[in-house]
Order: structure tokens, then sequence, then C-alpha cells
């Protein structure tokens, strides 16, 4: 498939045709790929990929015990300007929050990151296309009005400037084995995806258990997102797991707590897609 790698026997390769600037800690960035055809595509703002949910107001929550992540598909879009293109991208908003036991008299979450994706899906394929993102960091907590006295944009980047290309956030056809750049920008922004495992049940089941639970979704996959920069990371600590009508449900330790549209969704747009096919969940098991 021209729209997902496979990895290949190309070791002594250092870069990708084309692509010399790229960071290479990991020393195979040739096993992933970087030419996506994009003059295939015509891009959509609104979809259902199987692993992936871009509907203004879909919402995900995922949780542990001391970090949280809230990702919300908003209504807004921003053009992005591609080698004379101008595509339209969906905007979608990321919020990391950390638990601080000085917030009050029994500790909350205070934000520490607000980022502002930019998404769109290729008609032909269903892949998610991966345009930027504008990110703000603020390690001591934003205040209720989202400002911070020490923001760093340090991870902001946008397709068609100084060189940056779109990558794929999930192919439209999930191969196992699979190997992809998510983001182009170097230095600094070179997300790379692997796929691992498929068919996957989640949550999985725990060893030694008498009674084994059903598990909530099933068909799920693994991926591998890794780093190739030096402070990178290259092998499988960063694992996310997604599974079909849901999108992402597990992020190393953050887990699942709440999938679904957060508000209404006027259907008037122009692909086929019906939010009825994109529940409302939450999540009983949920500790």
């Amino acid at each position: 498939s021209i729209f997902i790698g496979l990895s290949r026997n190309t070791a002594l390769a250092e870069n990708p045709p084309g692509f010399p600037g790229l960071p290479n800690e990991c020393g195979n960035n040739v096993e992933f790929t970087t030419d996506f055809r994009l003059e295939d595509c015509k891009f959509k703002t609104k979809g259902i990929n199987p692993y992936f949910i871009l509907k203004p107001g879909y919402q995900l929550v995922l949780e542990s015990d001391e970090e949280k992540s809230v990702e919300t598909v908003l209504h807004d879009t921003k053009r992005i300007n591609l080698d004379g293109r101008r595509i339209k991208t969906r905007v979608l908003e990321e919020r990391a929050f950390e638990w601080d036991d000085e917030i009050g008299e029994e500790g909350g979450w205070k934000t520490i990151e607000i980022s502002l994706n930019w998404f769109a899906i290729c008609k032909k394929t269903n892949a998610v296309y991966y345009f930027g993102e504008w990110s703000r960091d603020c390690p001591d907590g934003f205040d209720e009005n989202d400002e911070c006295e020490d923001e760093s944009n340090a991870g902001s980047w946008e397709a068609g400037v100084d060189g940056a290309l779109p990558g794929i956030m999930m192919p439209g056809t999930p191969l196992l084995g699979a190997k992809y750049f998510q983001e182009i920008a170097p230095p600094g922004a070179v997300d790379r995806g692997e796929i691992a495992e498929m068919g996957l049940p989640w949550p999985e089941p725990e060893e030694g258990l008498a009674i084994v639970e059903e598990p909530e979704f099933t068909g799920c996959i693994k991926i591998f997102d890794t780093n190739p920069t030096p402070d990178g990371e290259c092998g499988e600590e960063d694992a996310k797991i997604y599974c079909p009508g849901i999108g992402l449900v597990q992020d190393q330790d953050l887990e699942l707590t709440f999938s679904g549209f957060v508000d209404d969704d006027d259907d008037n747009d122009d692909d086929d897609d019906d939010d009825d096919d994109v529940k409302r969940k939450r999540l009983s098991w949920w500790r």
C-alpha cells in the first residue's frame, strides 16, 4: 500500500531518500513511510475512521491516578497552505492535567498543556492525516483563563511551514507491521507509528483470575509511538491501544474513562457518517 509503510531490510540506509534532515537516533528511519501521495487525496474535515473519530463534539477522557487527558473535536477548522493547495483541516483540542495535592483541601487537577491539533481524512483511503499543532506547555499550571506566565510553544509545528509535511495519524486500513511517520517537521516533531498487534481485547484479561470478565471492546490495535530525536524513545515504551468505533482507549498508564459526544453535531455535512454509529459510553469498570 502506498499509504502504509512496511518494514524492509534496509538497515544500512540512514534516512528515507529526500529526508536527510530527519533525526536518526533510532537508526531505522528508512523503514518508516514518509511519502503518502497527498496529490491523490481530497480531504474532508468530518468522518469516522474505524479507530479515529473526527466529528465535532466527540470527546475522549483518559485517566490515571496522577494524570488525565481530555481530547475534544471542535467545530473550528484551520486552512493549511501546502504546495499551492489550501487544505481545510479539523481542530482537535487536547488538554493534559496533573493531580496537585495543593489545590483546595483535597487536591485537584491542574492544566499543564493545551494543544490544538489539525487533522483531515483522505476521502480515497479513509486515512487520518496530521497537519500540525499549536502546543502550549505550562509546567506550573494554567490559570482559570488558560493563561501562563512561563508558557512554552516548543512542540508546535505546521505542515507547509519551514519544510514540514503532514504525516498519518491513523491508516484507513491498518496492517500488522505497518510503519509510518506521524509528524515530519524536523528537528523536533518527528513522531512515528508502528502497528504492533491487532485483534486485541480491551481491557486485556488479568492472569490468574478465577472469573474472567468479558472485555469492553474487541478488535483493538496496539501502536508503538517512537521518536528518533536524542531525547525521544526508540523502543516499545510508548504504547497506545485503539478500539473500533471508539478510538484511543489506552496511552501507557492512561485508560479510557469516557467517550462520546459532549454537544450536538448537526449532521448537515458532506459525508455519509451518522453520529448514531458512535454511542456515548461510560465505563463502569474504572477504579
